[in-house]
């Protein structure tokens, strides 16, 4: 399947979790195209110095303090957008953090917390957005930000493992539904493995009634199959220009994804990566 957005000069997108990372990283490599682009974290500090970086480069950016946990915040986030730039094109559902707790001690506050963030943010992104982006009679494109963990099982951070094989199942629906629904929407699924960004910190936004230790950096940063941000953003926009559904940025996930799939053949339990 080709993309269907043609020429992205002009064109704009709208990006969760923009403030660092491989939200920033894809607001780079889309105003490198011409595209106007308005990125959302719930960060105000970093929102506001990764704002003026993008304006200092000739993108036509603008930013938006946003919490993807609450719908009336991505709400808004879509008429501060439609405001300033008009339709919208790209959604990027990039927002995420990740809590490290084994599943029999997890506490409901964990599980809301990276449940809020990671899955519902996505769900109420494309509740609010989509329906604009049919509406305006443009085709639009949506990125879902999963993880190699929505498709396999990580131990030791269950809430994100279940949050990120539904947004898998979000994406995969999508892209069904606007199939059967004859509507201009194509859907990708990012599913990066260890990227250097700063998810390993998550804990400085994660609300007061969310206990327990940092999930920490180690190996994220330094890991020899560690990315940068940029050559998943990257990977995004081709995905966009090609119209291709998966984003797999780390092959050797592909495989044990394959080793899922043969277990279910058999009845064997599926393979268990390595914990992060």
């Amino acid at each position: 399947m080709a993309g269907i957005l043609g020429n992205l000069s002009g064109k704009t997108a709208v990006i969760t979790g923009g403030a660092s990372g491989i939200g920033l990283a894809m607001a780079e490599r889309f105003g490198a195209e011409g595209m106007n682009v308005v990125i959302a974290d719930v960060e105000d500090t970093a929102l506001t110095a990764a704002n003026d970086s993008l304006l200092a480069k000739g993108v036509e950016s603008r930013a938006m303090r946003c919490d993807v946990s609450d719908l009336g915040s991505i709400e808004a986030l879509a008429d501060f957008a439609y405001e300033e730039f008009g339709n919208v094109h790209v959604l990027c559902n990039n927002a995420g953090v990740v809590h490290r707790d084994l599943v029999w001690e997890a506490s409901i506050e964990s599980w809301n917390w990276v449940l809020g963030v990671d899955l519902w943010g996505p769900i109420y992104g494309v509740k609010t957005f989509v329906p604009r982006m049919i509406a305006s009679g443009e085709p639009g494109h949506v990125v879902n930000t999963a993880s190699t963990a929505g498709i396999l099982t990580f131990p030791g951070i269950c809430s994100y493992d279940v949050a990120k094989q539904g947004v898998v199942a979000l994406s995969e629906v999508l892209l069904a539904d606007a199939r059967n629904a004859g509507v201009p929407i194509l859907a990708s699924v990012l599913c990066p493995g260890v990227v250097r960004t700063k998810i390993g910190t998550s804990e400085r936004n994660r609300p007061g009634n969310v206990q327990g230790a940092a999930f920490g950096t180690k190996g994220l940063t330094t890991a020899t199959e560690a990315i940068d941000p940029e050559e998943v953003a990257e990977r995004v926009l081709d995905a966009i220009r090609e119209g291709h559904f998966w984003i797999m940025t780390h092959p050797r996930y592909v495989g044990l994804a394959q080793d899922r799939a043969k277990a279910m053949e058999t009845g064997a339990p599926p393979p268990v990566p390595s914990p992060i």
